[in-house]
């Protein structure tokens, strides 16, 4: 076939050689094709000078996006453009001028010239090349079959490009209309506009169709499945719509709508922080998108509930009447001085600067002082709430920082749950066996506790279940713990400590007068005239049923006898009845604790030590006996390492001062030694026993008793130097309560004397030891001078001493026996 081509054409409308450039940012005309454009600015002139002349310009694209469209260089824009003549122009404004152009042929550009408001080019037009055969009659075939199909797919082409696109039998003109129609890049339609040779053109416009085809045909498919995916979801959220609209029309609100605008009702009314109500809101907004069944929707409600429950900014206000706090402190408890003075001091500071911080206390002490129910005393004193959480045996970190929302059924930490049940932001918060914690895989709870207890970070504590800060430094934190070895220092270090000691005997009556009996009367239905209970009574239930250094196994022993009392007067065989302290043993029983120490150190070879113990001071009897033997040392009754210690080095002094003490060198070279302290169920340690263990072991080699109604303590060391020791107020007051009456302690302890009541300073006789030379000889009896007698008297034995008859009047000789 003969070769046809656009030559003609092109001298019939007649290019000029030179013609000017509309440069074209991601705008791109074919030949025999048509569009719209605008243009602003300087461009205008160029437009307006065409149309005086032949409507001919060039339109070429730039190769990317220049900094300024007037200042452009050949090397800035691609090689080949469109001619086109500008069909239609409409002038918008001075600088605004809209046209309608359609492309004539292709060109490139052999030269630029400058112009004052435009550049214009030297151009050489490009004539297409081929042949129509019958491989390019297959192309074109191929690409309206191609086209017809993205016609199908597509539903952004209007299909009246498909009959349009048969029409064609120029394959130039088919390749450019339709490179012109589909969704392709601008670099992609740019290459089809590079190339002049048609079969090759028709090659490159079929790959972007086949490529288009591919991307129509996988979208629909997503679009099928997705379809698919949501009609059960779009047909509920119809049928809402219409039940909506249903109820709107009978004027009945829908709930979901209801329960929204009250939760914004209530973040509006709770002025909470700012941080606060963005996450409320935000998290209401999730909640008014959902359907009431859905499992997240109750997720949702259940932390806007929490979140608006919260005491924000309620507070109680302060009692700062210190002489009335006072008043309410005493009426409600015996002695507890210094708790009581700390509480009053810190009244007296919020009095004089009200933005004060909260102290964090903490109440150490034997079970039974009082600690838990100071705490409540407290919170009456300063008119705030209180509220009570347990910590023993808690393991989980989450029980005090909440669980994170992703868990199913999660709920904030137990500090936030007691401020919402105690609904202010300022109450008494009291931690109760701060000492009992545990850890394990779960996390640590003391650790989270480091912030809790913090007045430095806690007015920014985040709980994990409500993700924003709650301001927890106008709480007044207390905190319990009956010892302080298991608290984490760092923990500790946070915490003001307050020690709780036992009572005194005395004090034990006066609590049991104005607070025990009363509310035991109360418990078991009887009035004061019922029931009377004299101080010789009283006294003989302490000593005698109870022997700890709280008032809580006292109180019981009270209950036992007023229970008993309740029967009788139920059966009406009394109708009230006075007890004194013979009537008490028919009601408790037998006298439980011993009180008889007098007996059970009657020998040598027994001494009372002092004991702390987690429930107060005890009483500690040490026993020793001495067999045949080679150096051997047993020592019994659960003792740990360092009591075991502490009798090797009272051993190995003894050995080392024999002759000082009155004891032969060599004793121990055929003899074993046997310590024992009973209540072998009970563990024992501690370093405080060494001054007992000498002694006594100085007691059973001397044959010398050790005096009676004494007591002693202290860490001794081989030299014989006596160490000083701690828990000196819990062991005076069990001293005092076993009737000890001398108590021997290490010099260094005289300071701790301050702690102890001055009626108990004033029964017992105590003295102060540097050496364990002046323990020997303040403890033990002295030496008893022996008589003179006829018959010869063998030397004496330290351990098996001999006793001797008095000499007949004969003035025979008599035989000595051992004892």
């Amino acid at each position: 076939m003969a070769e046809q081509n656009v030559t003609e054409n092109k001298h019939i409308l007649n290019i000029p050689e030179v013609i000017p450039i509309l440069p074209l940012h991601k705008v791109l005309v074919f030949p025999k094709t048509m569009i719209p454009l605008e243009v602003t600015g300087n461009l205008t002139v160029l437009v307006d000078e065409a149309m005086t002349k032949d409507r001919i310009i060039g339109l070429i694209m730039f190769k990317k996006e220049p900094d300024n469209p007037n200042q452009y260089t050949i090397d800035n824009l691609h090689e080949v453009g469109t001619c086109a003549t500008i069909m239609k122009m409409v002038k918008t404004t001075e600088n605004h001028t809209q046209m309608l152009l359609q492309g004539i042929s292709r060109f490139s550009i052999v030269e630029l010239i400058e112009g004052t408001h435009y550049k214009q080019a030297r151009i050489k037009l490009i004539e297409e090349k081929g042949i129509k055969d019958l491989e390019t009659e297959a192309l074109m075939s191929n690409l309206l079959s191609l086209f017809d199909q993205i016609l199908r797919l597509s539903p952004f082409i209007p299909p009246e490009f498909g009959p349009m696109a048969k029409s064609i039998t120029d394959a130039g003109i088919l390749a450019d209309l339709i490179a012109s129609i589909i969704n392709a890049p601008m670099e992609e339609k740019q290459k089809v506009l590079d190339v002049a040779d048609l079969k090759e053109r028709l090659k490159v416009v079929t790959s972007m169709v086949n490529h288009q085809k591919e991307v129509l045909e996988l979208g629909n498919k997503i679009q099928t499945k997705v379809k698919d995916d949501i009609d059960k979801s779009q047909r509920e959220y119809y049928l809402r719509q219409q039940m909506k609209a249903i109820k709107q029309e009978l004027g009945e609100a829908d709930e979901n709508t209801i329960e929204t605008d009250e939760y914004r009702k209530k973040i509006e009314e709770k002025n909470l922080p700012e941080e606060a109500k963005k996450e409320a809101l935000r998290e209401l907004d999730r909640l008014s998108r959902m359907h009431p069944s859905s499992a997240e929707y109750t997720v949702s409600s259940t932390y806007l509930d929490w979140i608006t429950a919260l005491p924000w900014n309620v507070s109680t206000v302060d009692n700062l009447d210190i002489s009335k706090a006072r008043q309410v402190l005493d009426e409600d408890h015996y002695g507890l001085t210094k708790p009581k003075k700390r509480i009053i001091e810190y009244l007296a500071v919020r009095k004089l600067k009200p933005d004060s911080k909260g102290p964090i206390l903490c109440f150490v002490g034997p079970p039974g002082t009082g600690k838990t129910s100071l705490g409540h005393s407290i919170a009456r004193a300063l008119e705030r709430k209180f509220v009570r959480i347990s910590l023993g045996g808690v393991h989980d970190e989450a029980e005090i920082r909440g669980h994170r929302r992703t868990y199913i059924g999660a709920l904030p930490g137990r500090i936030i749950q007691g401020l919402r049940r105690a609904e202010s932001n300022n109450p008494v918060f009291m931690l109760d066996e701060i000492d009992k914690i545990g850890s394990d895989f779960r996390g640590d709870p003391s650790s989270a506790l480091l912030e809790v207890l913090d007045p430095q970070q806690n007015n920014s504590f985040s709980d994990h279940y409500l993700d924003v800060p709650f301001d927890l430094s106008h709480v007044m934190f207390i905190t319990t713990a009956n010892v302080l070895d298991t608290i984490p220092p760092a923990l500790l270090d946070r915490l003001e400590v307050i020690e709780l000691t036992g009572y005194t005997q005395q004090e034990k009556v006066k609590i049991a007068e104005r607070y025990l009996i009363p509310r035991q009367l109360t418990e078991n239905g009887l009035t004061a005239g019922q029931f009377q209970l004299n101080e010789k009574a009283l006294n003989m239930i302490i000593t005698g049923y109870t022997r700890e250094a709280g008032v809580r196994n006292l109180e019981r022993e009270i209950a036992n006898v007023c229970r008993g009392i309740a029967a009788q007067i139920a059966e009406g065989s009394v109708k009230s009845k006075k007890l004194t302290d013979e009537d008490i043993p028919r009601y408790l029983g037998p006298v439980k604790v011993p009180t008889d120490i007098d007996s059970r150190i009657s020998r040598p070879g027994i001494a009372i030590g002092l004991a702390w113990t987690p429930v107060g001071g005890d009483i500690l009897f040490v026993e020793a006996t001495a067999m045949k033997g080679k150096k051997g040392l047993t020592l019994t009754g659960q003792l740990g390492d360092v009591m075991k210690e502490s009798a090797a080095a009272a051993l190995s002094f003894i050995r080392t001062n024999a002759r000082v003490l009155g004891i032969k060198s060599e004793f121990f070279d055929d003899m074993d030694i046997h310590i024992h302290v009973p209540a072998g169920a009970i563990p024992k340690d501690g370093p405080s026993a060494g001054v007992t263990m000498l002694t006594v072991l100085t007691s059973l080699l001397t044959n010398r008793k050790v005096k009676k109604h004494l007591a002693m303590t202290g860490e001794i060391t081989l030299r014989g130097t006596v160490l000083p020791v701690g828990g000196i107020k819990d062991k005076v007051l069990a001293a005092y309560r076993a009737g000890i009456r001398t108590i021997l302690l290490p010099a260094w302890n005289k300071k701790d004397l301050e702690d102890i009541p001055a009626n108990v300073q004033k029964n017992i006789s105590f003295h102060f030891v540097n050496d364990m030379m002046d323990v020997v000889n303040l403890a033990l009896e002295p030496v008893k001078e022996k008589k003179q007698s006829n018959a010869p008297v063998k030397k004496h034995r330290p351990v098996e001493p001999l006793k001797k008859k008095k000499p007949a009047s004969t003035g025979r000789k008599i035989t000595k026996t051992k004892k």
